[in-house]
């Protein structure tokens, strides 16, 4: 084994090369096989194209050229079977027009009826007899039903009444005048107690009935 020499000594030994290996490529052998494979044909054959035919020309019975025939549309429905379609059609509109004269019949009777002529329970009045007024328009509240602008002995017992009911009509006056100062307090009451049946601020029935049940005038 040979050893480095020493430092600041020239080296006289021979420098080693590298060795080369030499494997064969795989190519190789593909090449080997190609050489056994027949050479490969580069040329193209000739083909000879048929003659195109004149106008003229004909051949037996057909011509050149055929027309096809035409394309049935729909769902394949000839001639045959379109009359049948119509002729069915027609005979169902028939049956319904038949059915519709049965029945119309009957209920053109029925709506033509004339109604009976009204019989007069009454004989005209004579032209001499006096005209009838007409009745009053009752009033929804009730008989007897003061609201504002009304005054009155009634207006002046209303009064008196809601004196006797605590802080509804407190120092009111018994003028006898439906006012917006009574009217208030009739509105006043109705909301304490839950009166519903009478407008808002109006003497009606109901809220008479109330206010009479809870007062009286005899002491007052």
């Amino acid at each position: 084994m040979s050893t480095s020499p020493e430092p600041g000594q020239p080296d006289d030994q021979s420098v080693l090369e590298p060795i080369r290996v030499l494997r064969p490529r795989r190519t190789d052998a593909l090449a080997e096989l190609m050489k056994d494979m027949p050479p490969r044909i580069t040329g193209f054959e000739s083909v000879v194209m048929p003659r195109r035919l004149s106008e003229d020309e004909d051949f037996g019975a057909q011509g050149a050229t055929q027309q096809l025939p035409p394309v049935r549309g729909g769902f394949g429905f000839g001639p045959g079977l379109r009359r049948a379609a119509i002729v069915v059609a027609v005979g169902a509109a028939a049956l319904v027009g038949f059915g519709c004269a049965l029945l119309l019949p009957g209920r053109a009777d029925g709506a033509a009826a004339p109604a009976p002529s009204p019989t007069p329970s009454t004989p005209p009045a004579s032209p001499t007899a006096p005209a009838t007024t007409a009745p009053a328009t009752t009033d929804p509240d009730g008989a007897g039903t003061l609201r504002e602008g009304d005054s009155g002995p009634e207006v002046t017992d209303l009064q008196q009444r809601l004196l006797h009911i605590p802080n509804v009509y407190e120092n009111g006056s018994t003028s006898g005048t439906y006012d917006p100062d009574l009217t208030e307090a009739v509105a006043r009451f109705q909301l304490w107690y839950g009166i519903r049946g009478d407008e808002t601020g109006v003497y009606g029935d109901d809220t008479r009935r109330d206010l009479e049940s809870r007062t009286s005038t005899s002491g007052g």
